[in-house]
Formats: C-alpha cells, structure tokens, sequence
C-alpha cells in the first residue's frame, strides 16, 4: 500500500522559517489529509504563546512541554509540522517517525537568516549568546539523522516542493 493512501502521518521537520507550517497545509490539502501544527498544540494546551512559555519555563521547561504534547499525540492520517526544537528529544521524534514517514525540509543557512528577522520573539528555543547560525550547525545534524526523506527546498516554489515530498514517499 501507498504511504500516500494509508492513515500513517506525514511528519515534517526543519528549521524556523524553513516553511514547515505553509508547506505542511498544503501537502494536507494535497494528500486529503489533517493538518497539525505541534506549536499551534502547544500554545493552545498551555493557554500561552511559545515565546512566554520559553521566558517563564526556560529551554528545558519548554521543551519538556513540547516533548509532553507530542507523546500526548494519538491521530492519524495527518501531516504534522513540528517545532524546530523537537529534534532534541529523542522520545518526542522517535514516538513521531513511529506514525510516518520523517521530512526534513531544508534550506542553506544564508536563505533561512533572511526569512528569520524577529528570533527573539519568535519562539525559538535559543540559548543566551547563542545565533541562528549556531542552532542551525546544532540542528542541522540531528535533522539529517531522524529524516527518512530530505528536500532541499531553496529555489522552489511551496508547490514544487509538496511535489517532491510526495515522489519521495509516495
């Protein structure tokens, strides 16, 4: 059977401002699926926005939340657009590729700064004195490892880009 026409989820990974939210909508609409955003969880399970969990819980406090909501998940047939964070635990994206294929959006380094101007209010979980760029050569790694499927996605259009997940997994 297709991954394409089972109710296994669609989990997208990447960056912030990589375009997993926009991206993800559209691959739902694409393959008749649910969409789910894992911040958009969060916020509304929390009852605060990203940026004040992070700044009265700390980047461990956020990310125990993150990891807390994610094992909580229990859908199906969904594409699922997760928080750059989400690669530091290993229970919340293991739990995760076990529901489906993992899609790692990625974009070189220059591109992502331009798309991410406002990282302190964005809700990134982002250590003091550390820079986009140094998250990015954190991540970057941890990405490559739990992505069952990569598209690099500079220079292609949202569309272009569902197009190719959809080649690779379906």
């Amino acid at each position: 059977m297709s991954r394409l026409t089972d109710e296994r989820n669609i989990i997208l990974i990447g960056m912030c401002g990589v375009g997993k939210s926009t991206v993800g909508v559209l691959l739902a609409k694409e393959t008749r699926r649910e969409f789910l955003d894992t911040d958009v969880l969060i916020q509304v399970r929390d009852g605060r926005g990203l940026q004040e969990i992070i700044d009265s819980e700390g980047l461990i406090g956020f990310c125990r939340i993150e990891e807390e909501a994610i094992l909580a998940l229990d859908v199906r047939s969904h594409v699922i657009a997760t928080g750059g964070s989400v690669v530091y635990s290993v229970s919340a994206t293991g739990r995760l590729k076990d529901t489906g294929p993992v899609v790692y959006l990625e974009l070189p380094f220059d591109v992502l700064a331009r798309r991410v101007a406002n990282l302190a209010t964005r809700g990134v979980v982002i250590a003091e004195g550390q820079t986009l760029r140094d998250i990015y050569e954190e991540r970057r790694p941890l990405y490559e490892t739990w992505a069952d499927v990569t598209v690099n996605c500079a220079d292609k259009t949202q569309d272009e880009i569902v197009m190719e997940i959809i080649r690779a997994i379906g």
